[in-house]
């Protein structure tokens, strides 16, 4: 399942197994169901009997002469009105229903999705779960709402409808039996080849638009390297094929639009002419032969429209698969069966012994090997190191998105595998490289840790971080919308949000991912002041590259190749001359020289 690949929403599966999924939503609903059947079976029995029955007693009775004619027409109108009627009452109730369904697996996709770790997340695409939670809800709002329906209704149509043909006349009842595959096998094998024609077209369209878009955002690239021509040409072809395969569309099209004319009114004129000669033979009545007629359309284009049910049938089992592999993951970090309680109050230790662990991506590279570190109440310690070195490994295991293949992690004394995960990211606050913001108001991402703050807590946070100046400015205040990830605000303004958030959150362990390193220096210098704040009476794990912003750490503990290779202060590590005196003498050299 687990696929970097967005999954093709149309692929069909090969049974229908998998729509139990979509019958069991749907029982939860009986009164909704109990009334778009009863509307279906209503509309089902005035199609292909009251209607047919109705014209029979029109011909034969009222256009005998009398007054009768009229009293048939209103039968007539009366039988209308409660298809018409009966047809909104089932189109209503079925699309609630699919829509209901929907909405009910989505949210209980999502939800399980919520509980997922983070692996999950790096071997499935997020395109493809994307796709999953839209085109493939759409399928299954399409199977729920209008193919199950279309499919029992025409069902029932055909089974009712080919009892009165036999009632009506037996001979030609059985010469229909006889036209009706001659009719829909070769319009069925024809629209089969049109759908993948069209599929085929809509992926030529789809390349047209996919260089369109590629070359138009490279556009200084194809400029600055006269590569204009060549794109030009290749465009042209992509265009070329597009029209060429809507040639092949368009033909077949017209071949089968001719062939349904042909089978369909070639069959009614045999059957007409069938019909009449029983007539002039005195063996049926006129009213008989159009019942017949009218009946017979009826239950051919029924039989016809189940053709077409099966295939769909097959696609909304093939999402509703895909659905339900997202609903019966299981998330690798659970909370045991009985989790151990984490020591209160809090004192914020944090400690990993002989710690080994590999990425389930990548069970070859070790991300950090035989990793042993305590870090005290209070103590604020840097990890520094080259890229790659396991520096933010450290922080993934600490929140327990992951376990170690050995070694333990323990927050006050406790194995994080013994606690309950989300006690343990209670007693954790994190500040990212990135401030990463929702599209939400200020105040909303500001609580975002701590739900049930009040504005007067808020704002105490926002002035410790250097966030109240540019909040109190926005226009709305607190309820300004900040766009989608914060897009309102300059990155060093996201940043210190980030910072209140995790002031907000009031935990005794605090996580520093490179929290200035993308920042300009106004920028950084503010949010270092309110990272000091933050920083007070915490413990405090920072990954930093650049090793001015630790220079004060308690302690400094260097990585390199999954391992530590030194640790101590900065002045000690400066005169040891190691890694550490190599990178620091690379970087203030440059800052020097700069």
């Amino acid at each position: 399942m687990r696929s970097p690949e967005v999954s093709d929403a149309a692929e069909p599966a090969k049974s229908l197994s998998p729509l139990a999924m979509v019958v069991r939503a749907l029982r939860l609903y009986p009164l909704q169901l109990a009334l778009a059947a009863t509307a279906l079976l209503v509309t089902a029995v005035v199609t292909s009997l009251a209607l047919p029955s109705a014209l029979k007693l029109i011909i034969d009775r009222g256009f005998s002469g009398g007054d009768e004619i009229g009293r048939w027409f209103r039968y007539l109108l009366m039988l209308v009105g409660v298809l018409g009627v009966g047809t909104a009452v089932r189109f209503y109730f079925v699309s609630w229903l699919g829509e209901r369904v929907v909405a009910d697996i989505r949210e209980a996709v999502y939800r399980n999705l919520l509980r997922l770790s983070p692996s999950f997340f790096e071997e499935t695409s997020p395109k493809e779960i994307s796709s999953r939670m839209t085109a493939d809800t759409a399928i299954i709002e399409s199977v729920v709402g209008t193919t199950v329906s279309v499919a029992l209704r025409n069902l029932i149509i055909a089974v009712l409808g080919l009892g009165y043909l036999f009632y009506l006349a037996p001979q030609l009842a059985i010469w229909l039996i006889l036209a009706i595959p001659l009719v829909i096998v070769p319009i069925a094998l024809f629209g089969r080849r049109l759908r993948t024609i069209s599929r085929t077209s809509q992926d030529r369209v789809a390349d047209v638009g996919g260089i369109t878009t590629e070359v138009l955002s490279a556009m200084k690239i194809v400029q600055g390297f006269n590569q204009e021509g060549r794109e030009g040409d290749r465009f042209a072809g992509a265009v070329e094929a597009t029209f060429a395969t809507a040639k092949t569309r368009i033909m077949v099209r017209a071949v089968m639009t001719a062939l349904l004319i042909t089978l369909v009114f070639g069959a009614i004129t045999v059957l007409l002419w069938r019909g009449a000669t029983l007539v002039v033979a005195g063996e049926i009545t006129g009213g008989t032969i159009g019942a017949f007629i009218f009946a017979g359309v009826i239950v051919a284009s029924a039989f016809g429209a189940l053709t077409e049910v099966y295939g769909d049938l097959l696609r909304g089992s093939g999402a509703a698969s895909r659905l339900n592999e997202l609903l019966r993951e299981r998330p690798d970090i659970a909370p045991p069966a009985r989790p151990q309680a984490l020591p209160r109050p809090p004192r914020g230790s944090l400690s990993f012994q002989n710690v080994t662990f590999s990425y389930p991506t990548r069970p070859t590279d070790t991300a950090i090997a035989d990793f042993s570190l305590t870090v005290e109440p209070g103590e604020t310690v840097a990890i520094v190191g080259p890229s790659g070195a396991g520096k933010s490994t450290i922080f993934q295991l600490a929140e327990r998105f992951y376990d170690p293949q050995q070694g333990t992690v323990r927050i006050d004394g406790v194995p994080l595998t013994q606690a309950d995960p989300a006690d343990i990211r209670r007693r954790i606050a994190l500040v990212p490289q990135e401030g990463i913001l929702f599209a939400a108001n200020a105040r909303d991402n500001l609580r975002y840790g701590a739900w049930d703050a009040d504005d007067e807590a808020i704002w105490d946070a926002a002035r410790a971080a250097n966030a109240e100046g540019f909040l109190r400015d926005l226009p709305d205040g607190l309820d300004t919308f900040l766009g989608e990830g914060g897009a309102r605000l300059s990155g060093g303004q996201r940043q210190r949000i980030a910072i209140a958030r995790a002031l907000l959150r009031d935990a005794p362990i605090l996580l520093l991912d490179e929290a200035t390193s993308a920042l300009d220096a106004e920028s950084e210098r503010l949010v270092q002041e309110a990272l000091d704040r933050l920083m007070a009476d915490r413990t405090t794990l920072v990954i930093a590259h650049r090793l001015a912003t630790v220079r004060a750490a308690d302690r400094i503990v260097v990585m390199d190749e999954a391992r530590i290779v030194e640790q101590g202060d900065h002045a000690s590590l400066t005169e040891q001359g190691g890694l550490y005196a190599h990178l620091a003498g690379l970087q203030f050299s440059d800052s020097a020289a700069a």
